[in-house]
C-alpha cells in the first residue's frame, strides 16, 4: 500500500473518530508530520512485529502481550485495592499505568489500523 493511497484513508478514519473539526485537522497536521519525518513507517513496522506474532504458531508467541497486559492492570487494582506491597512507590505504580495505558493505546491503534489495511485492500 503506498502513502497515496493510505492518507485519504486515514483521514476519512480521522473524520470518522473526532466529531470537532477543530481535532480533526490538529490530527491531519500530525499524520503528515508523521509521514514526513519516517514516524510512521516505524509505526507501520512495529504493527507488523505485533501481527506476526499475534499469528504465530506457539501459543505464547501470539499470547504473551496480553498476558503481560493483565498482570500490569491486575497490580493497579491490587494497589488501588489496597493488596500491595507497602513499600511499592507511586512513581512505580504511574509507571505501571503508562505501560497499560501505552498497552492498551497500541492495540486500539493496532486494529485501526487493520480495518483501513482490509478496506484498502478490497
Amino acid at each position: 500500500m503506498s502513502w497515496a493511497t493510505a492518507i485519504p484513508l486515514l483521514g476519512t478514519l480521522i473524520d470518522r473518530v473526532l466529531p470537532d473539526k477543530a481535532k480533526q485537522d490538529k490530527a491531519k497536521q500530525e499524520l503528515a508530520s508523521m509521514i514526513v519525518s519516517g514516524e510512521l513507517n516505524e509505526l507501520a513496522e512495529r504493527a507488523g512485529v505485533i501481527k506476526a506474532e499475534a499469528q504465530g504458531e506457539s501459543w505464547l508467541q501470539r499470547s504473551w502481550r496480553p498476558i503481560v497486559m493483565l498482570v500490569f492492570t491486575g497490580l493497579i487494582v491490587a494497589r488501588w485495592l489496597g493488596w500491595s506491597a507497602p513499600d511499592l512507590s507511586e512513581a512505580v505504580e504511574l509507571k505501571l499505568f503508562s505501560i497499560v495505558q501505552l498497552g492498551i493505546g497500541g492495540y486500539i491503534a493496532s486494529r485501526g489500523i487493520e480495518k483501513v489495511v482490509d478496506k484498502v485492500r478490497r
